[in-house]
């Protein structure tokens, strides 16, 4: 009975769910990226680690992977997932605005640093041909990996998102593209592949029009029946059908959820469709960075450390250089190109796909590919370390920055209010000071957002709001209050403390979501919280009012004593949950300034 508990994978699914279940909430507390943890899960119950040792104790059997290879579709489907979420998050008029940075700078970087990796090869030893794959394949990055680590959003991942974009288009030709250079191969391998990119090209065309007209309806007939489940099944329904498509014709099943994503990511539904797909996303991501975990055999690195070791160095160097290169020449701020360039310096998942491919195609030997194996294992590894350290490294070049914030702040000799984010509603403030003539300088991190204000001739600055320096950056120009625009309630309330500790004494007004939000950040110290659904209602009240014939000075009167009312019950309710010691410290600090 054990046995056929073992073999029939609920076993192996106990150990998957039982290792979510442990992994995220521990290292949610300790603000570590759950990549780590799932990643050591992997290298603990994988057949390398604790598997290795059932024979001796077979209750081991119960908290080891016994099967790796039958939770391999479950990893594909997750990284399926992550690509479908990212589409999501993309929309076809920032696709084009990118397309410089994804068939300029995208495809620099991988042939660039394909070319280096294969001449350094070739120079200790392996065959023209088997350097070039191997070259190809460890030039690519890990867009299941470096994505979730940094969004699409930031300057970071705006260029990240660029060049993996190419690297996910240019996996099957680089795949048909050793299979023609096989000893064994005929014209037919250059013919199969320029087969496969015409009727690739047909149909994500295809794909992409025909989602535009079939999605809505599909989606607008899930939801009319009010059934989450249903509507559940239709989104994974159009992934899968996505995929599969794509992987008909020969593409990789990813390009086809990237595809489908960014469909969805124009219809009124990516909001729902983002929210009931979270939590498979979230799973399979974690299955595969289980696989990816059991595949690094601690033994044969420790056999061959010196030679594994100098293999990850040189190609996590070469991309690191590379890429950050290719970026300055692109006009990227120093900081960028840096974080960038490490954070993009690790192999690929999709590295492993190229290795099997010229292993097949006898470009390489089999020991050779499994070598290569390890090294990719331990750089996909080590990407959550890259990605802090790419923080470190963008840190400590972005000395422009600090200057540039600092210089435009002083600028004038007049103090000056500090708007920190300037999308929509950052904007709409700016407009109204300046039609009360207060000079302010707005800082947001989206480079698109800071070009199209500078063109406006508005005062907007580049500056990362969630690093942690910029109230020092800030400090030098005495600002004369702060207000936080951004629609992220956990950076809103950190911000908020930060300010409050590094400003005692200035007004600090911050947009919130609910009265609930509101009443978190007035414990965290702004002088102001505005809850977008009080003001919502607060507004209908009033053209209400006016539309039924209310005099218009009674109902801006009675609309500013509800929202005094409403902001005063916030205020009690913050401080009655606030607790004793840090009500104590704000009003010791409070009677300080006020003496002061």
């Amino acid at each position: 009975m054990a046995t056929d508990f073992q073999t029939s994978g609920l076993s192996d699914a106990l150990v998957i769910l039982g290792a979510a279940g442990i992994v995220i909430p521990a290292f949610a507390r300790f603000r570590v990226t759950p990549v780590i943890g799932f990643l050591l899960i992997g290298l603990a119950v994988g057949p390398a680690g604790l598997g290795a040792m059932t024979g001796v104790f077979p209750w081991l059997h119960y908290i080891t992977i016994s099967n790796p290879e039958a939770i391999e579709p479950f990893a594909e489907l997750g990284i399926i997932l992550v690509l479908f979420s990212i589409g999501l998050e993309l929309s076809f008029r920032r696709l084009w605005s990118m397309r410089r940075l994804v068939f300029v700078v995208g495809a620099a970087e991988l042939l660039i640093s394909a070319a280096i990796i294969a001449l350094g090869l070739h120079l200790i030893g392996q065959s023209p041909a088997g350097a070039i794959g191997l070259g190809l394949a460890l030039a690519l990055s890990s867009t299941a990996l470096v994505l979730p680590l940094v969004g699409t959003h930031s300057p970071v991942g705006r260029s990240a998102l660029a060049m993996l974009l190419f690297e996910d288009l240019a996996i099957v030709p680089i795949v048909f593209a050793l299979g023609a250079m096989a000893p064994y191969a005929a014209d037919s391998g250059v013919e199969n592949l320029l087969t496969t990119m015409l009727f690739g090209g047909i149909a994500a065309v295809a794909m992409l029009f025909a989602g535009r007209l079939v999605l809505p309806r599909l989606f607008a007939q899930a939801a009319r029946t009010k059934s989450p489940e249903l509507f559940l099944a239709a989104c994974l329904l159009v992934v899968i059908v996505a995929s599969l498509a794509t992987a008909a014709i020969g593409f990789s099943p990813i390009l086809g959820a990237l595809l489908a994503g960014i469909v969805i990511a124009e219809t009124e539904y990516r909001g729902e469709v983002e929210v009931m797909t979270a939590p498979f996303r979230g799973l399979g991501l974690g299955i595969f960075l289980i696989t990816v975990g059991m595949s690094v055999d601690l033994r044969l690195v420790a056999a061959n450390w010196q030679s594994i070791g100098l293999a990850v160095l040189g190609v996590l160097s070469v991309k690191a250089i590379v890429t950050a290169a290719l970026l300055r020449i692109e006009g990227a701020r120093t900081s960028v190109a840096a974080e960038t360039g490490v954070l993009m310096a690790s192999p690929s998942e999709t590295t492993l796909i190229v290795l099997a491919a010229a292993a097949a195609a006898q470009l390489i030997q089999p020991q050779t590919a499994a070598f290569w194996q390890v090294v990719t294992a331990i750089g996909l590894t080590i990407t959550p370390l890259l990605a802090k350290l790419g923080r470190l490294a963008g840190r400590g070049v972005d000395s422009q920055a600090r200057s540039e914030i600092t210089g435009a702040l002083e600028e004038g000799d007049t103090p000056k209010v500090v708007i920190l984010g300037f999308g929509r509603v950052g904007r709409m403030v700016g407009e109204m000071l300046d039609a009360h003539a207060k000079p302010y300088v707005a800082i947001d991190s989206d480079v698109d957002c800071v070009a199209s204000a500078r063109q406006e001739g508005r005062p907007v600055v580049f500056g990362d709001v969630s690093n942690s320096e910029l109230i020092e950056r800030v400090r030098p120009g005495s600002p004369t209050a702060f207000i936080l625009t951004m629609d992220n309630p956990v950076l809103a309330k950190r911000l908020a403390r930060r300010i409050r500790a590094a400003f005692p004494d200035l007004p600090i007004v911050a947009r919130a979501r609910d009265p609930a939000h509101a009443a978190e950040l007035y414990k965290a110290g702004v002088t102001d919280a505005v809850p977008e659904t009080l003001e919502a209602s607060l507004q209908l009240s009033e053209a209400a009012l006016v539309d039924l014939g209310v005099a218009m000075g009674p109902v801006i009167a009675s609309i500013h004593e509800k929202r005094a009312q409403l902001q005063a019950e916030i205020r009690e309710e913050a401080e009655l949950t606030e607790p004793p010691r840090m009500r104590g410290r704000r009003l010791r600090d409070a009677a300080a300034n006020s003496q002061a």
